[in-house]
């Protein structure tokens, strides 16, 4: 395989779309720094580059505070700059043929509405933020566009890597933003409370005006340097589930630290749908309960970096240099070891796309109307986490896809399942309906969701829904799933699972679950909150209360793994064709707060493997490791046995 921008003046710059791996280094610039670039050297930065190989590195420039670490002529340049790092850094990417991209606060710049208060967004009782700016004013065009036009000149800059912007962004109620919603609208007030029947409105057309601002600065560097590449932190993916309007040119996002593998685990499936170039960035770093930060080991990167690979996308780490910009030895030895761990597996993931098999909705609908931010999912997740991770647990190859992604692909789909969502579109829903009555198989998780399809269920709501207490029986056992619950009298609907109000279940229970045919398809529901409660525990017996019910719609997945639960799988063609079996170990994955650094990843095997390929294949490999399997194939049905896997491995069908 090419070792890219390895040898000194050999490498070529390659664009973004094409990248595979990276580093991030921000420090967010203060007005208090003293010695910012004092120990940064280029043997320094060119030792790095030639043992991590890097394909592109983003480095500081202005951070959420505002002042740049770069001697700007236009905004605030931090007091403590003693070395240009941005020249220094162009100088040596250049000589290797690495790429330099920037990091770049946007919609929160705290010294911007400090020193112009009237380009600060405004909250509900009038104040002026000390932090975010508005989008509707002119930051914008009078500080943004023109600061990183100079940037971007002065250093023959790559791109920009815009943070703070999507999740920063809140609902502004400066005289701007009112006036613009009263254009738009012709309403005199705006809501200032969830109670108002027009909030909803009033979050969807700051989501608009958000999407206006990136457009406009895209554009504007676009026309600027053409050929500049640009992504705004977070845009377009879970915190935004709707089809990319703005020109951007990838999609970027830094996940949790502390959930790493899990944020990673939802992140990856669903901006691989989006259709744009995508990386996700790993914190390389970590810190406990009023400590600083301590670096991550490799093993754990390695492993947060497969949860990317095995979805087709790029991946980063996140590092600080010290204050005066150096990047000390362990930082560039663990990357490189990450890097080489990525390396192994590039021409397998890179570009890689899904086999559909299990489509998950992450509804926009629901989540655009239950949070009450602009752009974030805080809150609004629990629920497809919760079902995603049963799903995974239970060795599915699941995508995770939104409305407008998940409509015109349904066919693809044997099975969908949806979280508890609350709110679908009418065109929606119907969509849905056809897909069932063609034969597809639907599987509601939760009250809300089974309500919108009462129609379809073959039973009768019987009241509203009430808390109340339920003991659910799987082929794992009894597990506690107490919350919301729907009772429900079957009309023409199997009950197939049933909930009891204690462990004793030779007592009289109620229908948790019920399968209805429709057409060619059935839909299962359950009413009560499963997803949440497996969220919450984790509990075996609601993972197999899950996958009791997926089990009897889609009973002969394209593959199956007798592995732990800790095995996630991956169904993916390969960029050059070939069919692969993606497998991942997340015994010890990065998930609680106290443990903070795992260094030692336990390997699990054997695993055996059972894949429906209609011909003999020619060849069956275990890559990277390159390792013989045992493998045999009968009327249709490749079974392979998986000794030892450590972190990941690939199946590889030839």
């Amino acid at each position: 395989m090419a070792k890219r921008g390895t040898k000194k003046g050999t490498g070529k710059i390659i664009p973004r779309r094409e990248a595979f791996f990276g580093l991030h280094f921000d420090l967010h610039p203060q007005e208090t720094d003293t010695c910012l670039g004092a120990d940064i050297t280029e043997a320094n930065i060119a030792k790095l580059l030639k043992r991590v190989r890097p394909d592109y590195v983003q480095y500081d420039c202005k951070g959420h505070a505002g002042w740049t670490g770069y001697p700007t002529k236009i905004g605030w340049a931090s007091p403590g700059i003693v070395k240009d790092s941005l020249a220094i850094w162009r100088r040596v990417t250049r000589r290797y043929g690495v790429g330099l991209f920037i990091h770049y606060s946007g919609v929160w710049d705290s010294v911007a509405c400090r020193n112009h208060p009237e380009w600060a967004r405004v909250d509900a009782e009038g104040k002026p933020d000390p932090n975010n700016t508005s989008v509707f004013g002119p930051y914008v065009d009078e500080l943004m566009i023109p600061q990183l036009k100079e940037v971007a000149e002065a250093y023959d800059l790559d791109g920009v890597w815009v943070d703070g912007d999507c999740w920063a962004v809140q609902l502004d109620y400066s005289p701007r933003a009112l006036e613009a919603w009263k254009a738009e609208t012709g309403y005199e007030d705006a809501p200032r409370e969830r109670s108002d029947p027009r909030w909803l409105e009033w979050k969807n057309f700051h989501r608009r005006a958000f999407e206006r601002y990136v457009t406009k600065w895209v554009a504007a560097l676009h026309e600027f340097r053409p050929g500049f590449q640009c992504a705004s932190n977070w845009f377009y993916t879970t915190m935004a589930p709707k089809p990319p309007e703005a020109p951007v040119d990838f999609i970027s996002g830094d996940y949790s630290p502390t959930a790493s593998v899990d944020r990673a685990r939802c992140d990856a499936r669903y901006i691989a749908n989006v259709g744009l170039p995508w990386d996700l960035m790993a914190w390389g770093f970590n810190w406990g309960h009023e400590l600083g930060s301590s670096l991550k080991p490799a093993v754990a990167l390695q492993q947060e970096a497969a949860v990317v690979l095995m979805q087709g996308g790029g991946f980063q780490i996140y590092y600080n240099p010290t204050r005066a910009g150096y990047i000390v030895e362990q930082i560039i030895e663990t990357a490189g070891q990450v890097a080489d761990f990525c390396r192994a597996r590039q021409k397998l993931c890179q570009g890689s796309v899904s086999v559909p098999q299990v489509a998950l909705l992450l509804s926009a609908e629901s989540q655009f109307d239950r949070s009450d931010a602009v752009f974030t999912y805080y809150g609004c997740l629990d629920e497809l986490e919760g079902a995603l991770h049963a799903l995974l647990e239970l060795h599915y190859s699941v995508d995770i896809l939104a409305e407008w992604q998940l409509e015109p692909r349904l066919a693809e789909y044997p099975i969908v399942v949806i979280p508890d969502a609350h709110k679908l579109s009418d065109g929606f829903r119907e969509a849905l309906m056809s897909y069932v009555r063609g034969g597809g198989q639907l599987v509601l998780l939760g009250e809300r969701c089974a309500r919108l399809f009462a129609d379809a269920l073959g039973v009768e709501f019987d009241g509203e829904p009430a808390q109340a207490p339920a003991e659910l029986q799987s082929s794992a056992g009894l597990a506690n799933c107490n919350g919301m619950w729907q009772k429900v009298r079957p009309t023409g609907a199997k009950v197939i699972a049933w909930r009891w109000a204690t462990r004793d279940t030779r007592k009289e229970a109620e229908p948790a679950a019920t399968l209805a045919r429709l057409g060619r398809g059935r839909i299962a529901a359950v009413y009560g909150p499963v997803a949440l409660a497996h969220l919450r525990t984790h509990h075996p017996g609601l993972r197999h209360f899950i996958g009791d019910i997926v089990a009897r719609l889609f009973p002969e997945p394209m593959v199956e793994v007798e592995a732990p639960p800790c095995v996630d799988v991956a169904l993916r063609w390969a960029a050059d064709g070939r069919l692969c079996v993606h497998l991942l170990n997340l015994s010890e994955a990065q998930r609680a707060d106290r443990f903070l650094a795992p260094d030692f990843i336990p390997p699990v095997g054997p695993l055996w493997v059972r894949l429906r390929v209609p011909k003999k294949p020619k060849k069956v490999c275990w890559l990277p490791d390159a390792k013989a399997v045992k493998w045999s194939w009968k009327k249709g049905i490749l079974e392979a046995v998986i000794p030892s896997l450590h972190i990941h491995g690939v199946l590889v069908v030839g």
